[in-house]
């Protein structure tokens, strides 16, 4: 029953669908609708550019902290060689009165 009246009323929209002539170059979306579509088309690529800019801010920022790490290690490692080695040659390190010169000042540590 339901479904014998469900399927009347659908070929009664049809058939009324059928009758109306439109042409079919007027239905467009008009002006408006090119306005939404190139809206939505510069904030799509505004968003891709802001996007791009912070995957490449995070992935320098990350490359940055790995050197800084690298160079605080190196430096770790360096002064515990140094350590054991001026503690067993203490004598040695006074008659020798040259000062230590670094090649580069250590860069500062940025988060």
């Amino acid at each position: 029953m339901l479904l014998s009246s469900a399927v009347s009323a659908l070929s009664a929209v049809v058939d009324a669908a059928e009758k109306e002539e439109f042409d079919p170059n007027t239905v467009t979306p008009g002006v408006i609708g090119f306005a939404v579509t190139f809206l939505v088309a510069v904030a799509v690529l505004l968003l891709i550019l802001d996007m791009t800019r912070r995957i490449r801010r995070t992935n320098y920022r990350a490359q940055v902290q790995e050197q800084l790490d690298a160079e605080e290690q190196a430096e770790a490692e360096g002064a515990g060689d140094s350590e054991t080695d001026g503690a067993a040659g203490a004598g040695a390190a006074d008659t020798a009165a040259e000062p230590v010169q670094e090649s580069e000042p250590p860069a500062p540590k940025r988060d």
